[in-house]
């Protein structure tokens, strides 16, 4: 039997892997600079969390959750995505008593969601999010925003496309909600399995649907915006002008609902318009929800975030021809000859992998001049031989590789001296 791994899942490799180290480095850094603050929940959780969480009228959870139960009866699901999960340990960890508020958290995790597979679309994916409560202040909403953008921009893309819009307060959507159904009502046998389900539950999301966005009623469905009321209106008008007054460039778009029922208020999408980058050009999406942190039995707590997939991060910097800065080279290869060298082989390579410098050698008997062409293909910068002379003077040789210079060494003395060559220093 041929064993695969499981549709909807890859397996990144180590010359990928060093990529996607690349990327989580920076953008923790850049979460340091924000001083936001890494939190790690549990893979699974007990299903309510995500039906209350997410809710019951989006497709995650009516069609793409991976929900078991588990010895004890109990409906666990793995994770589909971030917030929930973030919100439920904010409620139970009590983090609302922080005494600095709003608390801002970033996570990475793998997110699992029973989907059709595609480029940039798995059924186990990676995702990087963040999430700030306690705070219903629009600066909020821009310092987010930003965030995202800043991400994205100092990985090197250069061709995004922010869209926002205001999906209002609770006043604003009932509004809004009421014209909707009156919208669509008429054109109720038209539309899809789902949106003839939404218009009752949650006809906004009509809006979103991929199947009957080509349907004449969409081109005229009522307009959000039409509905703000001034208290919505002016918070919306209040995030622009904190986006604009950082020069972030953004696009009003009537239509972005996103695909969850816990937005409210702000909404945003920052897309990839690199060519040949796909149909499906989203790359990261989030909004505010006010409500949310309540609806899993915490206090009134207003909150908003995003999440951003990996895969889709790593496709656009490759649609735009960026090239991830991986230093490949290793510090010291060993190279030794017969048994007694290979022993001191092993002691030189624990002393130097103790004070920090990268080091290898051969583990397959290999002659000499095969170990030096294993050097050469590690891109070693130095090679240090231990030979039948060497043990005899209790050196080692140590040949630059970029220059051919060779120089004999101590071994009493081999991770200082090392050191000192790697970092350019003189004996």
């Amino acid at each position: 039997m041929s064993y695969k791994a499981p549709r909807g899942t890859v397996d990144i490799l180590p010359v990928d892997s060093v990529k996607w180290d690349y990327v989580e480095r920076k953008i923790k850094e850049i979460c340091r600079r924000y001083h936001f603050e890494e939190i790690r929940t549990p893979l699974f959780e007990n299903t309510e969390v995500f039906q209350r969480g997410v809710g019951d009228s989006t497709d995650i959870v009516q069609k793409e959750m991976y929900t078991f139960e588990d010895r004890g009866g109990r409906s666990l699901t793995l994770r589909p995505e971030g917030t929930a999960s973030v919100v439920r340990a904010f409620v139970q960890n009590k983090l609302f008593g922080n005494p600095i508020q709003p608390v801002k958290l970033f996570y990475f995790a793998q997110m699992f969601r029973y989907e059709r597979p595609q480029k940039g679309r798995m059924r186990q994916l990676n995702q990087f999010g963040v999430e700030v409560l306690g705070s219903a202040n629009p600066a909020v909403d821009a310092e987010v925003i930003d965030l995202a953008m800043r991400c994205y921009q100092e990985l090197g893309l250069k061709s995004l496309k922010l869209v926002i819009n205001s999906l209002g307060d609770q006043e604003s959507r009932t509004s809004h909600r009421e014209a909707l159904i009156e919208h669509f009502t008429p054109y109720k046998d038209d539309l899809c399995g789902d949106c003839q389900t939404r218009l009752t539950q949650n006809p906004m999301r009509i809006l979103d649907c991929k199947t009957d966005r080509d349907h004449p009623a969409m081109k005229t469905a009522p307009s959000i915006l039409d509905y703000l009321n001034g208290e919505s209106k002016q918070y919306f008008e209040q995030v622009q002008e904190y986006l604009t007054s950082m020069g972030i460039t953004y696009e009003v778009d009537q239509n972005l609902v996103r695909g969850l029922d816990y937005y409210n208020h702000t909404a945003f999408e920052i897309m990839s318009e690199a060519d040949g980058f796909g149909a499906i050009a989203t790359l990261a999406g989030g909004g505010r929800y006010n409500g949310l942190v309540e609806e899993l039995g915490g206090p009134d707590t207003p909150g908003i975030g995003f999440g951003m997939g990996l895969e889709r991060l790593l496709m656009a910097l490759e649609a735009e021809n960026i090239d991830i800065p991986i230093d490949k080279s290793l510090d010291c290869f060993i190279v030794a000859a017969g048994d007694e060298a290979d022993k001191q082989a092993m002691k030189v390579m624990h002393r130097l992998r103790a004070n920090g410098i990268q080091a290898d050698k051969d583990y397959q008997g290999r002659k000499m001049k095969t170990q030096f062409k294993t050097a050469d293909r590690l891109q070693a910068k130095f090679v240090l031989i231990i030979g039948e002379d060497e043990l005899e003077k209790e050196i080692v040789t140590v040949k630059d590789m970029i220059t051919g210079d060779q120089k004999e060494i101590s071994i009493e003395n081999v991770d200082v001296q090392m050191q000192q060559l790697l970092t350019g220093g003189n004996e």
